[in-house]
């Protein structure tokens, strides 16, 4: 992330663990949470390993959704960082022989009087929005999202490595269709329905769960059998659970990369929760789909066929919502 700015900085354990636990808030696969962090003996580096314990395999085989999560969860230690007065350097896939060690981060401080560097520019102003973000399964209103927003989630994006897309109505349609298809192929995939089934939480365990997905962010059932957001629930009934709404076309964006390997899906990641970020930040309200690219043959064709970004890693969903 740019040249080094001063010495290593050695942190102290109350500080590590604000960081860790800001970067515990991203977002992941079933919010199965696939990372853990190690603070080396000296203090000023913080590494990040890949969880082998919380994969998600039927839906994740490849591991690309684990890269996205602990992404996500690099941007945030960053942004978090930052709001400390750190500038954190991030070294992605440090050691070649070791695929589970995702990163090194060295913590560092701006000497006196010296500019900010341009990577750390604007990350500590998103640091309250790492606590508002929410994935909202709930119906958005119908008002537009002003360009220039859309604007500014594109910039997020690329300033990331990485770059948004914004399809037309035809390509939204498509990948629509391409949701429904997949919400279809999963109920008819044991492997897959007993995966999600260990990820959601019901009953009392909701009230008190610290992963994966809880009934009550479940969201409402859509009412028509349209295909907007995962349905969490699967075919279980859950009481008290209402039907809705749900947008007839729905503003997607996809988040994509020219590459497809374990670091364009981590600088994937740091760009997708930046987005994330940016847009809570403006009051947008944000749900997230992979349901789609889990599947081969299904995730070829979510991409737009005239741009140059040949790799899907997430669709998102943009709009006003209730608060959740």
């Amino acid at each position: 992330m740019g040249q080094p700015v001063g010495p290593p900085f050695p942190v102290g354990e109350a500080v590590v663990r604000s960081l860790v636990t800001a970067a515990s808030l991203a977002p992941s696969l079933h919010n199965a949470q696939p990372w853990r962090f190690r603070l080396l003996a000296d203090g000023t580096t913080l590494q990040l390993w890949a969880d082998l314990d919380r994969v998600v395999p039927h839906a994740d085989p490849d591991g690309r959704g684990l890269h996205l999560g602990c992404g996500a969860a690099i941007c945030n230690l960053r942004v978090a960082a930052a709001h400390a007065g750190l500038l954190p350097e991030v070294r992605l896939l440090p050691e070649s022989a070791e695929p589970r060690l995702l990163a090194d981060v060295v913590f560092r401080r701006l000497p006196p009087g010296a500019p900010e560097p341009p990577e750390a520019a604007g990350l500590a102003a998103l640091y309250p929005a790492i606590r508002a973000r929410r994935t909202s399964r709930h119906p958005f209103l119908p008002d537009p999202v002003p360009g220039e927003v859309l604007g500014e989630l594109t910039e997020a994006a690329r300033i990331e490595g990485a770059e948004l897309i914004h399809p037309d109505a035809w390509h939204t349609a498509t990948v629509l269709e391409l949701m429904r298809d997949a919400e279809g192929r999963d109920g008819a995939d044991p492997g897959r329905e007993r995966e999600l089934e260990r990820w959601t939480r019901t009953g009392a365990e909701a009230g008190s769960a610290v992963d994966g997905v809880p009934e009550y962010a479940f969201g409402p059932r859509e009412r028509d059998g349209r295909t907007v957001v995962r349905d969490f629930a699967g075919r279980a009934p859950i009481p008290g659970r209402p039907d809705a709404d749900f947008e007839s076309t729905p503003h997607l964006v996809l988040l994509g990369t020219a590459g497809d390997r374990p670091f364009d899906w981590l600088r994937a990641g740091e760009a997708l929760e930046r987005v994330l970020l940016v847009a809570t930040d403006r009051g947008l309200a944000t749900s997230l789909s992979s349901q789609t690219l889990e599947w081969d043959e299904l995730r070829w064709p979510t991409r737009d066929p005239m741009s140059s970004v040949s790799h899907i890693h997430m669709v998102v969903r943009l709009g006003y919502g209730p608060d959740t």
